[in-house]
């Protein structure tokens, strides 16, 4: 017997369709936006499309079509009288400016993503997975505007101070590893505010690794250094005092190797600092969650795809607090405490070798 169907619930799926759909499109408005300095001209004041592409100097046929695009999207208001665009100052907080608060970055995600689609389709059918090599240089670029603003604003004053008594501590001096180091601006912070600790950033990355050691020479950084490195074969001496990694395990080839190296090379007394996706392990807990369905997917796009082009675990952008717990215990932390990052995104465990 044929399942009668609830046209009710048809047509509101295909109105939620077609919000992700429209989503996608309005993500690629944004990334016009941020790499056009569309919004620093909006933020001036309200402005017909004659005004605002003037400012800045840009064609105003395009820009007249952009501004109408994000006035129905809801992201600037539109005076029909005037004919003038504006831009909220709470929307402009989200788009502009050096705050962390500045998100416009995140938009060049989809493209970089998108870009990769017929590879990842590829990879449905005949397994196996897309290396980083195939990502890079736009990957490069998408990370280090991702998170140079959530450095800047939260790195010293949010993150470090997670672990108690080690801001005090990297004043006084310690040696401190960044494992995934990308384009090394966390480190760079690091070292220029804590003159007497010394910093050394590992990245399989060449590229990142070279724009790293030019930001540290452009710094002024004696005490920073970057090496080309698998940070599965971390070394276990020199020890550190301080370990970190921002969101930068969950897409290694060998997720579990890296801890337990990160454990050996830390100092009895060390702390390892570990920023990863905020997420459960467990499916149910995270429906319903307004930022899983973005770790799912880009786990299906980026993180999980590199691992598996390598033979590796593939563990995924949402493998969640209890496997890494899990993970973090059989690589001989002892103690492990889990700390809401600031802003939705993140959690950051604060791992030691000794029980406090």
């Amino acid at each position: 017997m044929e399942q009668k169907l609830d046209k009710q619930r048809i047509q509101e799926f295909a109105r939620k369709l077609f919000g992700f759909y429209t989503s996608g499109v309005l993500t690629l408005m944004v990334d016009v936006g941020y790499k056009t300095g569309l919004f620093e001209a909006a933020a001036k004041g309200p402005g017909t499309s004659e005004a605002i592409a003037a400012r800045a100097g840009l064609d105003e046929r395009y820009v007249r079509e952009w501004l109408c695009a994000l006035a129905a999207g809801g992201v600037f208001e539109y005076d029909a009288a005037l004919r003038a665009f504006s831009l909220p100052p709470e929307h402009a907080v989200c788009l502009t400016g050096t705050s962390s608060r500045n998100l416009a970055a995140g938009s060049q995600g989809l493209p970089m993503l998108a870009a990769r689609l017929p590879r990842i389709v590829e990879c449905f059918r005949n397994g196996g997975g897309v290396p980083y090599s195939e990502y890079r240089p736009d990957f490069t670029d998408f990370m280090d505007a991702s998170w140079r603003l959530l450095y800047d604003g939260l790195l010293i004053k949010g993150f470090l101070p997670t672990a108690k008594g080690l801001p005090e501590r990297l004043e006084r001096g310690i040696r401190v590893a960044d494992l995934g180091c990308g384009t090394g601006h966390a480190i760079n912070l690091m070292a220029r505010h804590y003159p007497h600790s010394t910093f050394v950033g590992y990245d399989l990355g060449e590229d990142a690794v070279a724009r790293a050691r030019a930001e540290a020479d452009q710094m002024g950084l004696p005490n920073a250094r970057f090496e080309v490195l698998d940070v599965a074969r971390l070394p276990a001496e020199p020890k550190f005092d301080l370990i970190t990694s921002f969101d930068a395990i969950h897409d290694q080839r060998d997720p579990a190797t890296v801890l337990r190296r990160a454990a050996g090379a830390l100092a009895p007394d060390g702390v390892y600092l570990m920023i990863e996706p905020r997420a459960s392990s467990n499916l149910e807990d995270n429906i319903g969650r307004p930022f899983t369905p973005y770790l799912y997917g880009v786990s299906v796009l980026h993180c999980m795809t590199v691992s598996l082009a390598e033979g590796g675990a593939g563990l995924g952008t949402a493998w969640g607090v209890e496997t890494a717990r899990r993970m973090l215990d059989a690589a001989g932390f002892k103690s492990v405490e889990v700390v809401d990052a600031p802003g939705p995104q993140n959690s950051i465990f604060v791992c030691r070798l000794e029980v406090r």
